[in-house]
């Protein structure tokens, strides 16, 4: 009888154990994708000879320019297109971790920022944004469907946003067209609850718009945030996750 019972029990066992990779490896498996960056890219230097003077005005008439439609800098600017946020966070079965992250995104931003102008420079003094929780899509709806009632329980709680707290100065060569790092004081509201953080990003003023994007890791009990899981402690995700973004901005 109690060979039985452990004949039993561990056909239970790998039962689950099966059950739970193959929830994960069919439904919460994660997808490779690459981390949002600033949509502008640097003009290419490797070019070995000197391009022709026709060629060298197609070249600058082609180059991002950094003028605003005004020539100004200083004013209120708006999300515009291009604008996207996110989740990036890594499963896990068992104490295993996945060979990729799970990463969500959605377009439905909104917000504004101010700048004023400090001679050659420029700097941020109010901001905020709001990212609609509920359109967070991934490669996965099952996982998507999920998040509605658990982790970032999107149904109760389906905005997140962040205020500027702190003034942030745009170095020269952000304004004249080069990526340049910043960081972003403010508060952060996820899951309903309100942190002050500092978020890393990068900013650029390029084709008339002020682009920004960067990335904040942070875990997920800072947010009240249970993660999610599939089978009890099989199938799980880590206990950090990140939010990623990148904003356009078009002078208002």
């Amino acid at each position: 009888m109690t060979r039985n019972r452990s004949i039993i029990a561990l056909v239970a066992i790998v039962a689950i154990v099966a059950g739970g990779y193959l929830a994960y490896d069919n439904v919460l498996r994660g997808d490779a994708v690459a981390p949002l960056a600033l949509p502008s890219a640097a003009p290419s230097d490797s070019a070995t000879t000197a391009p022709s003077a026709a060629t060298a005005t197609e070249a600058a008439s082609a180059a991002p320019s950094t003028d605003t439609a005004d020539g100004a800098v200083a004013g209120t600017w708006t999300i515009t297109a291009g604008s996207e946020a996110g989740y990036r966070v890594r499963e896990q079965l068992a104490n295993l971790s996945a060979e990729s992250d799970a990463v969500g995104r959605t377009t439905d931003l909104t917000g504004t920022i101010t700048v004023v102008e400090a001679g050659d420079a420029a700097q941020l003094t109010a901001g905020e944004i709001a990212i609609d929780t509920t359109t967070l899509s991934s490669d996965e709806d099952r996982r998507d469907n999920r998040l509605r009632t658990e982790g970032l329980q999107t149904d109760q709680y389906p905005t997140a946003t962040f205020t500027l707290t702190q003034p942030v100065d745009i170095p020269a060569a952000a304004v004249a067209g080069t990526a340049t790092d910043v960081t972003l004081v403010g508060d952060l509201t996820l899951h309903g609850v309100t942190k002050s953080v500092e978020m890393p990003a990068q900013a650029v003023l390029i084709d008339g718009q002020i682009q920004v994007a960067g990335s904040l890791t942070f875990p997920l009990a800072d947010f009240d945030i249970t993660a999610p899981n599939v089978g009890g402690f099989i199938l799980s995700i880590a206990d950090q996750g990140a939010l990623e973004f990148v904003v356009v901005f078009a002078k208002a």
